[in-house]
């Protein structure tokens, strides 16, 4: 089983499981109403000044979010863009997000391969959104493979925002650092199961074994580098030895 497979497998479990949970991990008795809530605060008090500040529009035509899970923010988009793309790379959250909306017709919900966005035509999106997804992707060249795709499918002009992981400071004590590697390692060398077992056995959560939840974190700079080499400008890096790095920018018209 390669990574992506991994991924989607992890993803497709967690939702299974509890969809709004692992999709805003920081409480655990989401009901419709709160998690939607949760999704336009967050747009409002996160997404909609930064952009404000880079002087991008907060409407257009079309916009794509990458990670969308079951659509806690989604429908924050589709009230200000006449069509959104929202994908994900697993089917169960995208079977709960097409539930929840299914009266919201400007969306469209596809699920992705996990390695690019090869589903998507370049060069026709107004913006380019991620929140909570970069950060549970295990390796550095997969999430720069979606920051190259981000600038591939932007029309010259167009803007994106997204989050990442830019900080390397552990989060947990040494026993948990070392009880997490343990799981992280069995899940690395393809035994998925075993690293859910291993996992159970410790007392931790076996729905957050494996890479695909604590993914790779990444210096801002090499973000920097990889934006700028393939034809994006910055206009605001903001909290980038943080968690909670954002980043945003457009696309150079003559990229």
């Amino acid at each position: 089983m390669n990574v992506n497979e991994m991924m989607r497998r992890d993803w497709d479990d967690r939702a299974r499981r509890d969809a709004f949970h692992y999709i805003a991990s920081w409480k655990r008795d989401w009901d419709i109403n709160s998690f939607l809530a949760s999704g336009e605060s967050d747009y409002l008090t996160l997404v909609s000044p930064m952009l404000e500040r880079c002087g991008v529009s907060a409407n257009g035509e079309v916009m794509v979010e990458l990670g969308c899970g079951a659509g806690r923010m989604t429908p924050s988009f589709g009230r200000r863009y006449k069509r959104v793309v929202a994908l994900d790379l697993s089917a169960e959250m995208l079977e709960r997000a097409r539930q929840i909306h299914a009266e919201q017709q400007n969306i469209l919900w596809l699920r992705v391969g996990g390695a690019d966005l090869a589903c998507l035509a370049s060069g026709w999106a107004d913006f380019m959104f991620s929140y909570l997804v970069l950060q549970h992707v295990p390796t550095e060249e997969l999430v720069f493979g979606y920051i190259r795709e981000f600038l591939r499918v932007l029309r010259p002009g167009g803007a994106f925002l997204f989050q990442f992981n830019g900080s390397h400071k552990p989060t947990m004590n040494s026993r948990g650092r070392l009880a997490w590697g343990a799981v992280d390692a069995l899940w690395a060398a393809g035994l998925v199961s075993v690293s859910r077992t291993a996992a159970r056995l410790l007392g931790l959560d076996p729905a957050a074994a494996g890479k695909s939840w604590r993914g790779a974190a990444i210096e801002a700079a090499r973000i920097v580098s990889v934006l700028c080499s393939n034809g994006g400008e910055i206009r605001e890096l903001a909290g980038e030895n943080t968690p909670m790095a954002w980043c945003c920018g457009v696309k150079k018209t003559g990229a």
